[in-house]
């Protein structure tokens, strides 16, 4: 072995020299922040953030490790930007074995021949966060765990209708969060509410469908208009799309879909659900309260998206929760017109016959007025009941419809 110290050559030792002297003048480009072009004040947080509001993957990570003892916590998929998606679940999944696709069941009217031997189980799936900053349904969903754990919201408050639900529901699975790409974009945990002028929503809506570079909003439903978007054409993307740049809302559905939403189709033909609701934010501001839209889905779950609408405004009307008391304007299912388009709802729906129905809440962030042009503020307090509700009563009435069997039992005595 040669035990002589090599030493480099005096030309080696002179292109070290210059290389390191080239780098260490060479000017460093800055890093770009992706934040320079949202408007001075968008990104202020509430100046006091109550525990009960948790709405980022880090708090959905935090809480489903320390708090859920009763239901079974996954890490279900993985978005477009490599970030897990959670589910927490209780009960137990269909044990399968039916003998035709969704579509085949429908061309008999028997959707047990799809889902086998355990047709009768009823199975409730929820979801929030597909538009990664509509904070509403995360928080209601955490704090809906929390009840089904504790029997107390977040707040401290009982809910023990709602409690001892999981037990008599054969499978409940919840995703809190669909999108932690566009969570993640947008690096608020709460916004300051900010009032009802005219112009309070524009800071929301501007976070929610992004922003052009001069700091005006791409706005809804123009943000439509972009799928996939193209980051680098606009200033700030927002929490709608994922790290692809895709609204998951409007996937390219029977093409090419997102990782995300082929999770939630794997896991909609895996379990089968009977309901599946899917908690948004973003209602008029000139009727500010908890909206639920009529599905573009299979003409004959209509009648039955009718009971589940009047059931669910009925008692929001009655926790004053609505902007009166007055079913006949709050709770009358022939004033919700569908859609006339199709989104994840209607591909949920034609992939395994679940009623897949959008909830949409107000924003903490701002505040609007009822009907009669009168203020209608929601403290957040009051936006958490409101999911709670609305999980409870659809759970309600799926237990009491007796889930897809007996609506399709209801078709039938209908004909």
């Amino acid at each position: 072995m040669n035990n002589k110290t090599s030493i480099p050559s005096k030309s080696l030792l002179f292109g070290l020299v210059i290389f390191a002297v080239f780098f260490s003048c060479k000017e460093v480009p800055a890093q770009e922040d992706k934040y320079k072009y949202v408007p001075d004040g968008y990104l202020d947080e509430a100046k006091q953030i109550p525990d009960y509001w948790m709405s980022t993957l880090s708090d959905i990570q935090r809480f489903t490790k320390e708090k859920v003892k009763k239901g079974q916590v996954e890490v279900c998929g993985t978005s477009a930007g490599g970030r897990p998606i959670i589910s927490i679940s209780y009960g137990t999944k269909r044990k399968g074995g039916g003998s035709t696709t969704f579509s085949g069941s429908t061309a008999v009217s028997d959707i047990s021949v799809y889902r086998g031997e355990d047709s009768d189980k009823l199975v409730y799936m929820g979801i929030a966060g597909v538009h990664g900053f509509e904070l509403e349904g995360i928080v209601g969903m955490l704090n809906l765990i929390e009840v089904f754990e504790t029997g107390k919201d977040l707040k401290g408050k009982a809910w023990p209708e709602l409690a001892v639900l999981p037990e008599k529901i054969g499978r409940i699975v919840l995703i809190p969060l669909v999108n932690p790409d566009g969570r993640a974009r947008v690096p608020i945990i709460m916004e300051p509410n900010r009032g009802g002028a005219p112009d309070s929503f524009t800071v929301h809506e501007y976070l929610n469908t992004g922003g052009k570079k001069d700091g005006t909003i791409i706005g809804w439903p123009d943000v439509k208009k972009y799928i996939p978007m193209k980051f680098d054409d606009f200033g700030f993307a927002g929490g709608y799309p994922n790290d692809a740049g895709v609204n998951i809302m409007h996937d390219d559905f029977l093409g090419s879909p997102q990782p995300e939403t082929r999770m939630l189709f794997d896991i909609a033909a895996a379990e089968k659900p009977d309901l599946i609701m899917n908690m948004h934010t973003g209602v008029p501001k000139n009727n500010y309260f908890m909206q639920v839209h009529r599905p573009f889905c299979e003409p004959g779950l209509q009648p039955v998206f009718d009971q589940l609408y009047r059931k669910t405004k009925t008692s929001l009307a009655h926790n004053k929760l609505l902007g009166s008391e007055d079913l006949s304007v709050e709770a009358d299912p022939s004033k919700v017109k569908m859609s006339f388009g199709t989104n994840l709802g209607s591909a949920l729906n034609l992939l395994c016959g679940a009623l897949s129905v959008v909830i949409e809440s107000p924003s903490h962030g701002f505040s609007g007025t009822n009907l009669a042009g009168e203020p209608a503020v929601h403290t957040p307090e009051m936006l958490i009941d409101a999911q709670l509700i609305a999980h409870r009563e659809s759970l309600k009435f799926l237990l009491e419809s007796g889930g897809r069997p007996a609506w399709e039992k209801m078709a039938k005595a209908d004909k």
